[in-house]
């Protein structure tokens, strides 16, 4: 969206920012990005000369200004107080809730965080009417989400969906199935902390919360598609790892934890003492997740 049509998130986040009364805008956009980062920057600098943005937003009396911030590429930053720290020059730490960022946020400012498809969502509901976005999608998951389809899949690729469809439907249907031709085992849905639904819950709706009925997440859409070879094992030990290494250390079950089971987990595949292995990181997965200051702790299991 920030590379193909930038002017909707700028659009959307004027609007929010007249709305709420806040005068500054910032998109945070991981170093990672490159060409959204110089097309964002640019775009910025249109809407500007085109009174968009400024101290008189087209020429009403409200003010209201933005700014592109580059990060380091942390994982962590996802989270928005860690993004907070980050934005401010800080490191990407965790900060403990409350005070809700909407109380004191950014510069211990009250702060409004949202993502870029939520924010690029409302021009087309101020233009078109709620009824035309409600259209879209089931339940209380309403307009459409693009969803990145990875790993051993025939068509990879970026799909623009309602929600509503099944996760089956979009792996058999709009994937086409394992590129190998073997039949699918397992499916991440939500990026590398994301659940591993089997064959048996590809029926369940693309819908936040269906997923989240079942343990799952929808994340950021997500989905990698892994055949009957995968060792979920090794699955199991590199969400560990990407844990471990991604921790901003605030928290003791993240920071400690995930290091833990990747100890343990090698314990397993290596044959020793399986069952005691077992027991112990089925204990450490609960303390992580009920224990951990935020979701990339919390999800690892």
């Amino acid at each position: 969206i920030m590379e193909g049509d930038p002017f909707v998130l700028i659009e959307g986040m004027a609007i929010a920012g007249v709305a709420t009364g806040a005068t500054k805008g910032f998109v945070y956009i991981r170093s990672e990005y490159p060409h959204a980062v110089a097309m964002m920057q640019k775009a910025v600098e249109v809407a500007r000369q085109a009174g968009l943005l400024g101290v008189n937003v087209l020429g009403s009396p409200n003010a209201f200004d933005m700014e592109i911030r580059v990060g380091a590429g942390a994982y962590v930053c996802g989270e928005e107080t860690s993004l907070l720290n980050s934005l401010e020059g800080k490191r990407g730490v965790v900060r403990a809730k409350p005070p809700l960022p909407a109380i004191q946020g950014l510069f211990g400012k009250p702060t409004v965080i949202n993502n870029v498809i939520s924010l690029t969502s409302v021009p087309v509901i101020m233009d078109k009417g709620a009824a035309f976005y409600k259209d879209f999608g089931m339940g209380r998951s309403r307009g459409t989400i693009p969803i990145q389809i990875a790993g051993n899949v025939r068509y990879g690729g970026l799909f623009e969906a309602a929600f509503g469809m099944t996760l089956g439907e979009i792996v058999d249907d709009i994937g086409g199935g394992t590129a190998t031709g073997r039949p699918v085992k397992a499916v991440q849905v939500g990026g590398p902390l994301g659940a591993y639904f089997p064959r048996s819950l590809l029926d369940t709706p693309f819908d936040y919360e269906a997923f989240a009925a079942k343990d799952g997440l929808i994340g950021h859409a997500g989905i990698t598609v892994f055949d009957d070879t995968a060792d979920m094992l090794k699955q199991a030990r590199f969400a560990m790892e990407f844990c471990a290494v991604e921790s901003c250390g605030k928290c003791t079950p993240c920071r400690i934890g995930s290091t833990r089971g990747v100890e343990t987990i090698d314990r397993i595949a290596k044959g020793i003492e399986p069952d005691k292995q077992i027991e112990l990181v089925t204990d450490l997965c609960n303390t992580m997740k009920f224990g951990s200051l935020c979701a990339l702790g919390g999800f690892t299991p």
